[in-house]
């Protein structure tokens, strides 16, 4: 092989030892931004499930005992409102009455 070809090869090899260089510096650079991101995710998900779990702790109380019992007794087809009080609902038809019953507000003004 004559001193050409070496010297035309070690610049071939040059120019691919470049280009990977570079391709490398690229690839640090678009690693480098993921992991940013993915920190602030990480710290924006904290700060959600702090929230969530504040919201959790500020929901309603559950339907107290008696209410549970007439929503039971809704949901087996039954009437619960003082109009048709034990009457079957026909094709588990929504009544507006016994919903207002169930969920409605019953807070003393």
């Amino acid at each position: 092989m004559s001193q050409k070809d070496y010297y035309a090869k070690f610049t071939a090899l040059q120019a691919v030892a470049q280009d990977l260089t570079q391709e490398l510096a690229a690839m640090k650079e678009d690693i480098s931004q993921v992991l940013e991101e993915n920190a602030e995710l990480k710290i924006e998900n904290e700060h959600l499930h702090a929230r969530l779990t504040e919201l959790d702790a500020q929901k309603e109380p559950e339907l107290p005992e008696a209410r549970r019992t007439l929503e039971k007794l809704y949901e087996q087809g039954f009437h619960v409102c003082t109009v048709l009080y034990g009457a079957h609902r026909e094709n588990n038809e929504e009544c507006a009455f016994c919903l207002d019953v169930i969920y409605g507000d019953r807070s003393q003004k």
